[in-house]
């Protein structure tokens, strides 16, 4: 958010993805108002900020993340009151927008920075049961490039989910192309096997450049299956642990070995976070110490933040047994 002129910009991209989420004008309002408040925050006490908007149309949701680099806040329980602020602002932004959706999140330090979650969802919208697993991830593309070349999937149903993250070779159009084809095999089957969606992945990705991919069929009862091709790594981290689950080398789509599938166990209170190559893959675990708690579009965040390239698509999925 380097300037006032950004705010807007990103004010008429929530209305679009408001629109295809199905939201209606007083829904789409209230987006607005966060979108504004967020930006707005970033602009006036981030030293560095991005600000991410996702659509979720299955859920007629849309999802926004404001994430900064510093300086953090101090108390962020008086920071979501109204009338409170460190600036020369009202100070009512983050509880309205605490208020105005159905889901928030916030994690903050001093001095690393701030993550703020929102999630405005259609009035009219069915409930979404609480399930025993939950996930999130996020996706942004290479500095130049309009499309990204990363993309990640996911399924949940009761105490198991599957879980795609794919990369597609180098970035741009045609590695967006490849990455979209191995998240449409996953959509046909989902809950397939991790072996048999690699293999299906990379029959269909024989027509594109190719892609490293991994898959991953978890289960709340703490084993995960996993089969997967290339520089995507996923890990296993905890307060007290820190597990990596290997891939095989090669690329989908181009050249692998005969895909195998590797047994791993859930350790209680670990996230599962899987990355591309775009993420350092030599971060501290104890950098997700403070968010264990938290919902997983917070780990997410805060991975991509203070160990993003900065030169590729990057991806960052995570999941999280509730309880």
């Amino acid at each position: 958010m380097g300037d006032a002129s950004r705010i807007g910009e990103a004010r008429r991209h929530a209305a679009q993805l408001a629109q295809d989420c199905g939201l209606d004008e007083t829904d789409g309002g209230r987006l607005a108002l966060v979108v504004t408040e967020l930006a707005t925050n970033l602009l006036r006490h981030a030293s560095e900020g991005r600000l991410l908007l996702s659509a979720r149309p299955g859920r007629r949701e849309v999802e926004v993340l404001a994430i900064d680099h510093g300086p953090g806040i101090a108390d962020v329980h008086r920071s979501l009151v109204d009338g409170f602020s460190t600036g020369s602002t009202p100070g009512t932004g983050l509880g309205a927008v605490r208020r105005l959706a159905q889901v928030f999140d916030i994690h903050s330090q001093v001095p690393s920075g701030t993550v703020v979650l929102a999630r405005v969802r259609a009035a009219a919208a069915p409930a979404q049961p609480e399930q025993p697993l939950c996930a999130a991830g996020v996706s942004v593309a290479a500095p130049g490039e309009t499309v990204c070349g990363d993309s990640w999937a996911v399924t949940l149903d009761g105490d198991q989910a599957c879980v795609l993250v794919v990369d597609g070779l180098g970035h741009g159009p045609e590695a967006a192309e490849a990455a979209q084809a191995a998240v449409d095999v996953f959509r046909r089957e989902p809950m397939a096997a991790p072996r048999r969606l690699v293999e299906q992945a990379h029959a269909r990705l024989r027509s594109t450049r190719g892609a490293a991919l991994i898959a991953l069929q978890v289960h709340a009862d703490g084993s995960i299956r996993s089969c997967g091709a290339g520089n995507v790594v996923a890990r296993l981290v905890s307060g007290t642990s820190d597990k990596t689950v290997l891939t095989q080398h090669g690329t989908a789509g181009v050249t692998i070995r005969t895909p195998e599938e590797t047994r791993s166990e859930w350790p209680a209170h670990a996230l599962l976070v899987v990355c591309s190559d775009g993420i350092e893959t030599r971060w501290r675990p104890e950098l997700l110490r403070p968010v264990l708690r938290h919902d997983p579009a917070i780990a997410a965040a805060v991975i991509l933040r203070d160990h993003c390239r900065g030169r590729d698509d990057a991806t960052v999925a995570v999941l999280r047994r509730r309880g």
